[in-house]
């Protein structure tokens, strides 16, 4: 491991995250699993993988709770980032799920989303606020896939090559 460096060497590219989560992938519990990338220059700032705090009904909801849970993330990174002077445009989110997306820019409430814990539409609030803007991506085309699956060693290479890590000197 210590012939591994994350190379932050790309001036153009700015901030850039990234979430995805795995409905019920937790066996014993049938908690789903969420992950989340933050990039900067090219390279890995923040990322996490973690079990849900609750069980969801549907695989919507489960991406939905990781967006809401990686704009907490991205709105305390933006602050940070004005902190030290920086002006930051909306931080972009990309996610591989439609249906997340639309119920985080509509507050619209629906029979199958009205169960959703409050907290989670903390999403709605910091879209409308301009601070995060959300966009589909492919899922194979989401680094954020690798914190909630597993893969064979040629994905989880394409993977890793996109998190900025770089092997050797």
């Amino acid at each position: 491991m210590q012939d591994y460096t994350l190379e932050y060497g790309n001036k153009d590219e700015g901030f850039l995250a990234y979430t995805d989560a795995d409905w019920g992938s937790e066996t014993t519990t049938r908690r789903s699993t969420s992950g989340f990338l933050v990039k900067l220059g090219g390279a890995a700032v923040s990322w996490t993988s973690k079990a849900q705090k609750t069980v969801v009904l549907l695989s919507t909801e489960a991406e939905y709770m990781s967006l809401s849970d990686t704009s907490r993330q991205l709105v305390w990174t933006r602050s940070l980032m004005q902190e030290t002077g920086f002006k930051l445009s909306p931080l972009p989110l990309c996610r591989d799920n439609q249906g997340a997306i639309f119920i985080a820019s509509n507050a619209v409430q629906e029979k199958r989303t009205k169960h959703i814990d409050i907290c989670y539409h903390y999403i709605r609030e910091v879209v409308k606020q301009g601070q995060v803007e959300l966009f589909f991506i492919p899922t194979e085309e989401n680094p954020a896939d690798m914190f909630t699956k597993i893969f064979a060693w040629d994905k989880f290479q394409s993977y890793r090559s996109q998190l900025g890590i770089r092997f050797g000197s």
